[in-house]
């Protein structure tokens, strides 16, 4: 029988695994997405989406690298200096995090108001004949 915190370590690992494969695999279908853009779309608007998909490719990443980190350092080692280190990691990943979100919608996390370039319309926007 495995030992909990043996089974603990690798669900870490595959939480981290599940991670780079979402950055990797985020990577490669926004540049096919710009790789294939349409013909009448510019060049400037298309650099835009693309570095959007592969920042929202890198935070959903992000977000499994971290819970990989906690599960790891919570139930396999948790000592003050393994905590203090997954402390540091998280501070760095969170800014991270917060740059890539302001990449990618344009504002802070805690504004209001729509993402840059959303395609929802406006309220008086709206076709109202249901």
């Amino acid at each position: 029988m495995i030992a909990y915190h043996e089974t603990m370590e690798l669900i870490g690992q595959t939480v981290d695994a599940v991670g780079v494969f979402v950055i990797v695999a985020g990577a490669v279908i926004a540049t096919f997405r710009f790789a294939k853009r349409p013909p009448h779309t510019s060049y400037k608007q298309s650099y835009r989406l693309y570095r959007q998909d592969l920042a929202r490719a890198i935070l959903l990443g992000l977000e499994f690298l971290i819970a990989g980190d906690i599960i790891r350092t919570v139930a396999v080692a948790p000592t003050l200096e393994n905590v203090s280190v997954l402390g540091l990691i998280v501070v760095v990943r969170t800014f991270l995090s917060v740059t890539l979100h302001l990449e990618v919608e344009g504002r802070w996390p805690w504004q209001n108001g729509h993402p840059r370039g959303s395609s929802i319309p406006e309220p008086d926007q709206c076709d109202r004949t249901l």
